[in-house]
């Protein structure tokens, strides 16, 4: 049995930013992808038209911080895949692609049974870099809509060019449901927008990315124990956009452009789907949470004493005047398309120890299990409101690697 002293399990921003310290130390370690290529989940999950919601700036691995020309933009697709293609090569990390682990389970004498496709492994310690978004969410009713109806998850969005002719039904309006569908309905697609609950945030607030103001404020510093249920962890986040240089992303300009919201789906049967009654109650929610956040920021600004202009943002109400539709015929719709933006889910069953609480998240501290030499980093919420971010990511890792080494 090959033995190796650390195995990370998973080769995102999470896994590589732990690759990177314990190459640093000098530290035996190999890090297993289940893609055949760097940057899986921005290369192959994201559409063709995608850019980082968060600015430049905000990529902070450890080693390559970036250091562009341009920090309060937002990288394009290919040169996110592109910086951590780079990043592999700049520090030589040992990352065996095309290898899905199977199977973590603890052996006699404190060591860990890695099970591959290729093989077993023996290992000191395992890192759980496999994240918050492995597996598309797609409701079971899905299965009672007609065959004639083309259905993909946001995963497998590209361009509109690629969908057949006629209306789209996008079911979700996080950050990618919201950004698919713009991108719809300004190529001159029908599109019927499924809504759920994600706050929504101004692209730019006082005369900065609101994402600046949010780092300062410490709103990504918030811990867990500060959420209202262990449930919130799993919430969207804000509705925003980096693409054509940023921008705001809001419902009730979505209805002035002629896209018919609807509340949170409910069923499908046969060619008819339904939706609850619910979508002013999930509008005025989302409106709330921009006012919330204006207000967090405003309050810091009025305490620090700084010199930001005053704005007022605009308080659309379009939404609230859509007649509320609870059924749609497709057919008669001439809906061709469903789009599931609803999210992903995980799945840590492949450790065989009781690691996850009763929503199935793994119980740390900063990333460190009640079991010696195993390890989870690059989960929302893991530590800290940051803890999945390129942000933030780095001081989980840091946790953990020092465990590791001490």
């Amino acid at each position: 049995m090959e033995t190796i002293e650390t195995i990370i399990i998973g080769g995102g921003q999470a896994g590589l930013s732990t690759s990177y310290h314990l190459k640093q130390l000098g530290r035996e370690h190999v890090v297993f992808e289940a893609a055949e290529k760097p940057a899986h989940a921005w290369r192959n999950d994201r559409w063709d038209s995608f850019t980082f919601v968060t600015p430049n700036w905000t990529i902070q691995l450890p080693g390559a911080e970036y250091d562009g020309d341009d920090p309060d933009g937002y990288l394009p697709k290919e040169e996110i895949v592109a910086y951590f293609e780079r990043y592999i090569e700049k520090y030589d990390l040992p990352v065996r692609f095309k290898t899905s682990v199977l199977e973590v389970a603890p052996m006699d004498g404190g060591s860990y049974q890695v099970k591959t496709e290729a093989g077993i492994i023996q290992a000191r310690n395992v890192v759980i870099a496999t994240g918050s978004f492995q597996k598309p969410k797609i409701p079971a009713f899905a299965s009672n809509i007609p065959t004639d109806i083309q259905q993909l998850h946001s995963g497998f969005y590209r361009n509109p060019a690629q969908l057949p002719d006629g209306a789209v039904l996008v079911v979700g309006a996080g950050q990618s449901g919201l950004q698919i569908a713009e991108e719809l309905y300004q190529s001159g697609r029908k599109v019927y927008l499924s809504v759920g609950f994600a706050p929504r945030a101004p692209r730019r607030y006082r005369g900065r990315d609101v994402f600046a103001w949010l780092v300062d404020v410490g709103f990504f510093e918030q811990t867990p124990d500060k959420l209202p249920s262990p449930k919130a962890r799993f919430g969207a986040n804000p509705q925003l956009s980096g693409k054509n240089g940023g921008h705001s992303l809001n419902l009730h300009q979505f209805a002035r452009d002629g896209v018919t919201l609807l509340g949170h789906i409910a069923g499908a049967d046969g060619g008819r789907v339904t939706f609850k009654s619910d979508l002013k109650e999930t509008l005025a929610r989302t409106d709330k949470a921009e006012k919330d956040i204006c207000a967090m920021i405003d309050k810091y600004i009025a305490a620090k004493g700084i010199d930001a202009p005053l704005e007022t943002l605009p308080e659309l109400q379009d939404g609230y005047s859509a007649e509320e539709v609870t059924e749609l015929e497709l057919k008669s719709a001439k809906v061709k398309t469903i789009i599931w933006a609803m999210g992903y889910t995980f799945d840590c069953s492949f450790v065989k120890l009781p690691v996850t609480d009763e929503d199935g998240f793994p119980i740390t501290q900063r990333g460190v299990t009640q079991y010696p030499g195993l390890y989870f980093v690059g989960m929302n919420w893991l530590s800290k409101r940051k803890s999945a971010l390129l942000l933030g990511v780095k001081e989980d890792v840091e946790s953990v690697v020092a465990e590791i080494t001490k």
